[in-house]
């Protein structure tokens, strides 16, 4: 019964690490997806692709990060296993006995992963982590979801430009993106090159990855965006589309000061 309770609170306490050390990432400037990804691939050894690892690599706090979840990842696994093992190595149980360690195990499995994916939860979780992070780490923390408002129809997200595509060969000062509502905060090109901030006169090449913030629908429509008259007609009317929601918003301001 003490190796099966050891395998309970291993478990248990991999889904901990793993949520600390998404929060943690997310406060390096990672989405919240990435960050996940990054953390559950860290403790479980599976590795990653190439870019994603330069990201790491290149980021000491999250190099910290990584490297500490890989090494308790190990060393959890190891326990795991072990743990599992002497569960049913017992050969005096009976098989009655066997069967209810495996329900024991199954049905706590399923708990844990009932507990991870309750939003409730997740929110404590979260608020706790952060007051941690906070108090016994360096870590400055910045929600950069909150920083960004990253709420309602907002969002943050990469494009990449392919042939055909609207933004193709275009100036940042012909694509007049802020005028629909769309910032343009970076571009990655494909020979590796990053482009923060970009000018006027830079131009999208093809493969370039444009890191946009925006409403959701307005990034979508420019997603789908073909290079030709519809694409300008589109063009036009995401910015009436976007000039018509200013106005809305200014209306709604002056109705809240009265």
């Amino acid at each position: 019964m003490a190796s099966l309770i050891s395998l309970i609170v291993i478990f248990t306490l991999s889904v901990l690490i793993t949520k600390i050390a998404t929060e943690a990432l997310v406060h390096t400037g990672l989405s919240k997806q990435a960050a996940k990804f990054q953390a559950r691939s860290a403790f479980t050894g599976v590795g990653y692709t190439t870019y994603e690892a330069e990201s790491i690599v290149n980021h000491p706090v999250r190099r910290k990060i990584v490297m500490s979840l890989m090494l308790i990842g190990n060393v959890g696994i190891i326990s795991a296993i072990t743990s599992l093992m002497l569960t049913f190595v017992d050969t005096g149980q009976s098989s009655t006995e066997n069967i209810i360690r495996v329900g024991v195990i199954v049905a706590s499995m399923f708990s844990l992963w009932f507990v991870s994916r309750s939003k409730w939860i997740e929110g404590i979780l979260v608020r706790i982590i952060k007051k941690a992070l906070k108090k016994f780490t360096t870590l400055k923390i910045r929600d950069y979801v909150e920083l960004l408002d990253l709420k309602g129809d907002y969002e943050i997200t990469v494009i990449e430009v392919n042939e055909e595509d609207w933004m193709l060969d275009k100036k940042v000062r012909e694509l007049q993106l802020w005028r629909e509502g769309i910032n343009l905060i970076g571009i990655q090109r494909d020979d590796g090159t990053y482009l923060g901030t970009p000018k006027s006169e830079t131009k999208v090449t093809i493969n370039d990855q444009l890191i946009l913030y925006g409403r959701k629908k307005s990034i979508h429509n420019l997603e789908k965006r073909k290079q030709d008259i519809s694409g300008d007609k589109e063009h036009d009317e995401a910015i009436k589309e976007q000039n018509e929601e200013e106005k809305k918003q200014e209306q709604e301001d002056t109705r809240s000061k009265h």
